[in-house]
């Protein structure tokens, strides 16, 4: 028993030390963590993001947009801090929900009016066509995408319908709907897509349109290949799913029949005289 009394104080100073250890430890833990935390919110910068997605040309008001921090170390290059000096102003690209609003992203300040016009190149032109569900692939083809351009229309030289790639690559400002009046008299919707295009392809696609029924093929966005057809036929439709490789056909000139010139020639002699004559027959 007297051995065990001897070894109270070292049990007791274990006991003392552990425990004194522990609460210095759980102290310091709770006095770095908050100085760390105040050290972040220090570091953090509000800038202007947007309150809900905004497609492009949306002219901006203080409704549609909000503040959120962001760390100063990852601020993005001409994000803007001042939600007044944004009223009014105009997207030419959409942004989502919370992104940063960016200088590259805006119109020019002078730019006063939102919409297609806004958004539209400089050298381009913005033209809008009439389609159904069809042409815009049940709804599948949005603002942003690229799309190619296909007309069916008779063929003056030939009056044989065919199938031909007019525009690739071409840029879908806007897709909407309006009202028209249908056969019977009765109004009904009617789908219409604003394509961006240069002068030139305007012409194109406006006669197109005027002449002849219009699809479009939804291309992948990454693909920025151009390629060039030569038209479809129902006549070279039908020989490629048979295997064939149809050839113009040409028509062979007739042969006109002239007849051939004959002639003899005759030996005339008179007297001491002989001379030599031609008959032709």
């Amino acid at each position: 028993m007297g051995r065990w009394k001897a070894f109270i104080p070292i049990i007791l100073a274990l006991v003392i030390a552990t425990g004194g250890s522990l609460f210095v430890y759980r102290w310091l833990q709770n006095k770095t963590i908050p100085r760390q935390a105040v050290q972040v919110q220090a570091d953090a910068v509000p800038i202007v993001v947007a309150a809900a997605d905004l497609p492009n040309g949306t002219k901006l008001t203080k409704e549609m947009l909000r503040e959120a921090p962001f760390l100063r170390e990852s601020l993005p290059g001409g994000c803007q801090m001042d939600i007044n000096a944004l009223e009014g102003r105009v997207l030419i690209l959409p942004l989502s929900q919370r992104e940063p609003i960016l200088e590259s992203k805006l119109a020019p300040a002078d730019v006063t009016v939102g919409g297609v016009s806004a958004v539209v190149k400089q050298g381009m032109r913005a033209i809008a066509v009439k389609g159904d569900k069809v042409i815009g692939i049940s709804g599948f083809i949005q603002p942003g995408n690229r799309v190619d351009v296909l007309v069916t229309l008779q063929d003056p030289a030939t009056k044989n319908e065919v199938t031909k790639l007019v525009l690739a690559n071409v840029l879908v400002l806007a897709t909407g709907t309006e009202i028209k009046e249908q056969q019977g008299g009765k109004p009904g919707p009617v789908d219409v897509y604003t394509l961006e295009v240069d002068p030139e392809q305007g012409e194109k696609l406006a006669l197109a349109a005027a002449e002849g029924k219009l699809q479009f093929a939804l291309r992948n966005m990454a693909d920025m290949e151009t390629v060039l057809t030569k038209g479809a036929t129902i006549t070279s439709t039908l020989a490629s799913l048979r295997g064939e490789n149809p050839k113009p056909k040409t028509s062979e000139p007739v042969k006109k029949w002239v007849p051939r010139e004959r002639s003899v020639k005759v030996e005339v002699i008179k007297g001491d005289k002989v001379s030599n004559q031609t008959f032709s027959y």
